[in-house]
This record gives C-alpha cells, sequence and structure tokens, in this order.
C-alpha cells in the first residue's frame, strides 16, 4: 500500500504558478480533499500533511529543498517513517508528454528531472511509483523560432489554455488515486491511460 505521495514543486511565492510545480498542484488538491493542512516539518525539510485512507497513514510531502534536493526531504521522512521505495507515489511534471496528458509508471530512467534524480540517489533505487502530470515541452511551441531554453520553459507559468488542460490531467489522476491506493495499480493505469 502507498504510505507516501510527493508532490514534486519549487518552494516560495515566485514559483507557486511554475509548470514545474505541478506536483505541489496536485498535492494541494488532494489535500484540501483529505481535509489534511500542510505544516512545515524541519527534520523532514518540507510541509507534510498526514491523513487517513483506509484507516492507514498516508503522508503527503512538498519538499521544500528545491527541486533539484527533493531527495533529501524524501530520503528523511522515509527513514523516519520506514517507508519503502515501492510504498512511495512521486507526482512531478513531466516535458515529454503534453498537457492534459497523465501516465503512471513504475521505476525506469529519469528522464533529465533532476527531482527523480536526487530521490532514486537518496533511494538508492528507481523502483517507486510515478504519476507524470504532462506539460509539454518547450520545442512544440517553437513553430518557425528557436524553443524556448527548458530550464527557463519549466520556471514559468502556463498559458490559461495550457494550465486548464494540466488541471484536466490532476483530476484525471485524483480520480484513479483510490484504486492506485487500495493497489489495484493496473486498472488504476488502464483509466488513467485511456484518458487524453
Amino acid at each position: 500500500m502507498t504510505k507516501l505521495i510527493v508532490g514534486l514543486g519549487n518552494p516560495g511565492e515566485e514559483h507557486t504558478e511554475d509548470r514545474h510545480n505541478a506536483g505541489f498542484w496536485f498535492l494541494d488538491v488532494l489535500a484540501k480533499q483529505l481535509n489534511s493542512r500542510f505544516e512545515s516539518e524541519k527534520r523532514f525539510h518540507g510541509k507534510v500533511a498526514k491523513a487517513k485512507w483506509e484507516g492507514e497513514d498516508l503522508f503527503l510531502l512538498k519538499p521544500s529543498t528545491y527541486m533539484n534536493l527533493s531527495g533529501q526531504s524524501v530520503g528523511a521522512l522515509c527513514r523516519f517513517h520506514k517507508i519503502t521505495p515501492a510504498e512511495i507515489l512521486v507526482v512531478q511534471d513531466e516535458l515529454d508528454l503534453k498537457p492534459g496528458t497523465a501516465r503512471l509508471k513504475l521505476g525506469g530512467g529519469t528522464g533529465g528531472h533532476n527531482g527523480l534524480k536526487d530521490i532514486q540517489a537518496h533511494l538508492s533505487t528507481p523502483e517507486y511509483w510515478r504519476l507524470r502530470l504532462g506539460i509539454g515541452h518547450p520545442r512544440d511551441l517553437a513553430g518557425d523560432g528557436r524553443p524556448m531554453d527548458v530550464a527557463d520553459y519549466v520556471l514559468r507559468r502556463p498559458q490559461l489554455a495550457e494550465q486548464k488542460m494540466i488541471d484536466a490531467s490532476i483530476e484525471n489522476g485524483l480520480q484513479i488515486l483510490p484504486l492506485f491506493l487500495k493497489g489495484d495499480t493496473q486498472t488504476a493505469m488502464m483509466e488513467l491511460h485511456s484518458k487524453a
């Protein structure tokens, strides 16, 4: 059973609306649905909300370490609460998926995502679940011009139409979460992957 859901993003008001914070957006909606509040936890280098799911503790974590050091936060919470990599779901922004698309996967590479790289380093394995929320890639928006730098792209606010699509993918992810959390990962994946 999943015991920890991590939303990836960067702390600070200046990053609240950045594409890179899609994981935070997901957790904010989930925490509201679960009537949980985030509180700063220095020992876990992040903001933590604790909820109950089917009578079991479920932790929600938003690292405060900045994206590239997310593993420090994840590792600290996992060690303290004895959570294994297989019991973790990391919600991340994904350049290689179009806005509006969400995909679940277990393990695999990091796709150049620095937050995932650091988590993998701290967990010593890539074998944890990921919910990938598509934010699109700047090369797809370039048209005839030169594409925007990836770092600049992820640290900018999406256009309104993109934001609506990302919000829809967050909603789709939340809809399959009950299946995922009860361990029916295959059905959760099939349902999620059949949407946009």
